[in-house]
């Protein structure tokens, strides 16, 4: 009896699910910095790129047996459209109700949570995403207290970290992209000595 042995060919979609990710938090955190309204760009970042592409990414990290990213990616790309859907099923019309009073909070308090967790296992990652994910969690948590106490500096300061997260993502997911490119590392991500 023969053995054979498939060698995976396809490529690395950890880029895709940080760029989806960073780009559109960078986004969303310009508006909630008060640079610019919540608008149908950032609604259609966190459906198409923030949202279906994260899930895409978690899909095929799946497929390579990563269980981190592909939990991460396909979560967050879920959240990306269940933040739009927060913001635009009450306006379409459909009898739904907005959000009220402790939800707002509660479900990106529940966000925060997660990334903590998460957090913990970017510890045996490497720094860059050690960055991304602490910076996402007080992210979360800013927000949260930002809406559960009514304060539009909190949100304001939150929307600072949230441009910071974004864009250590977006780092990151390109420092990989040109190190598959150049077969080098060009942007360090900070490995992790494993013990």
């Amino acid at each position: 009896m023969s053995e054979t042995t498939a060698v995976d060919k396809t490529g690395n979609p950890a880029p895709l699910g940080l760029m989806g990710f960073g780009m559109t938090t960078v986004l969303l955190n310009l508006h909630n910095a008060g640079l610019f309204p919540l608008d149908a760009m950032i609604l259609s970042m966190g459906i198409f790129y923030g949202g279906l592409a994260q899930v895409i990414a978690g899909i095929m990290e799946w497929k390579k047996g990563n269980t981190f990213a592909g939990t991460a990616f396909t979560s967050y790309g879920m959240f990306w459209l269940s933040l739009v859907a927060l913001v635009t099923l009450p306006k379409a019309g459909l009898g739904i109700a907005a959000p009220t009073g402790g939800s707002i909070p509660a479900y990106l308090a529940m966000w925060g949570l997660f990334t903590l967790v998460l957090f913990f296992g970017t510890l045996r990652l490497n720094r860059s995403l050690q960055v991304v994910f602490g910076s996402l969690t007080v992210l979360f948590f800013m927000l949260a207290a930002g809406d559960a106490v009514g304060s539009a500096e909190l949100g304001k300061a939150a929307g600072w970290v949230g441009i910071f997260c974004g864009a250590s993502a977006m780092y990151t997911g390109l420092a990989q992209v040109l190190a598959e490119v150049y077969g080098r590392t060009i942007w360090p991500l900070g490995t992790v000595a494993r013990k």
